[in-house]
């Protein structure tokens, strides 16, 4: 374990790197940059209008990204969300095409239950047979995608099929502001507190910055890395509710290959995919960068084939960029341990 971790379990907070903060300014800038461009060439971009719906279309985004982040901190992936987000969506559409008095909070609840469920499976394959995490998930998002198609005979349920009050959940809203939003920003709220100021959080970034040493220090690995993809699990399960609830249509194929679109935001954020290094903040500049750019490039007549690119293009710099910095502190932290 580093000196840098043993001084976070003595202070009770997790070490600030300079690294990191100059990383998020210049994410930071570049978001700037990059609304400002899209503004000089289509003034409604940054409207009231098309900045809410800018948000709210990437509040569950945003959401999966924290459960990705607890993942990748482990060392670990999650490519079965997509899949876990069709399933709890269907299940909770079907419960209320047959109930439809059904109180919506019961619905989100099932829905969560439904993927703690799927988490928790994911993560004793992980963490007690010891599974690598990317075959654990494919095996699982297969499984899952199987088991959506046969509980509802591979038939949608659509809008006129919900009852109001579950189309409500993500299209209403709490003193103006969307539903999508508050969640995420509730999530955000305990997300921060628990990865900064618990001994459970400290212990997420100790699993994944050197997992032997961990398991040296006496930490419980297993059960850290059993917690992140039950969590996982749990915020997906809430993305199926809202995503149904936000689109009014429950499919088999709902979120395929949404996984990828989480890992990237998470990643742009600064969440090192080798473990051990992210933040709340970078998360959340991630996650609305990507949503910025999902928002803007359509905005401008950008080819959807050019539209993949440039995100593609803008993911790789984020990953090159965070092994420089990753590489840059290594070094300084090598140098200040010979001085």
């Amino acid at each position: 374990m580093t000196d840098e971790l043993r001084a976070s379990f003595r202070t009770g907070r997790r070490p600030v790197r300079f690294g990191e903060s100059f990383r998020e300014l210049g994410l930071l800038v570049f978001i700037v940059v990059v609304c400002g461009v899209v503004q000089l060439r289509n003034p409604n971009f940054l409207t009231l209008s098309n900045l809410r719906d800018l948000f709210a279309n990437t509040a569950i985004l945003s959401i999966l990204a924290v459960g990705m982040m607890m993942v990748l901190l482990t060392r670990g992936i999650d490519l079965s969300i997509g899949a876990t987000i069709a399933l709890s969506g269907m299940v909770s559409a079907l419960t209320v095409q047959a109930i439809p008095t059904i109180p919506p909070v019961v619905s989100v609840l099932e829905g969560m239950i439904v993927g703690l469920a799927v988490g928790a499976a994911i993560g004793m394959l992980v963490a007690k047979f010891d599974v690598l995490p990317i075959i654990a998930t494919l095996g699982f998002m297969n499984v899952i995608r199987g088991l959506t198609y046969l509980i509802s005979n591979g038939a949608w349920v659509s809008s006129y099929q919900m009852s109001a009050g579950f189309q409500r959940i993500a299209s209403g809203s709490l003193f103006g502001v969307s539903n999508l939003i508050v969640i995420a920003v509730v999530i955000y709220i305990v997300f921060g507190y628990f990865i900064n100021h618990t001994r459970t959080g400290r212990q997420i970034y100790a699993v994944g910055s050197n997992p032997e040493a961990a398991d040296i220090a006496g930490l419980s690995r297993r059960r850290v890395v059993w917690l992140v993809y039950a969590a996982m699990g749990t915020l997906a399960g809430l993305a199926g509710v809202l995503w149904v609830s936000k689109f009014a249509s429950a499919q088999g194929d709902t979120a395929v290959g949404y996984e990828l679109d989480v890992i990237a935001a998470t990643v742009l954020g600064g969440v090192s995919i080798s473990g051990g290094s992210g933040r709340v903040s970078g998360l959340i500049l991630g996650s609305v960068l990507f949503g910025v750019l999902d928002n803007a490039l359509p905005l401008v007549n950008v080819s959807p084939f050019w539209q993949e690119a440039i995100q593609g293009t803008v993911i790789l710099a984020a990953v090159v960029i965070n092994v420089l910095v990753k590489r840059n502190g290594q070094r300084y932290a090598l140098r200040k341990r010979v001085i």
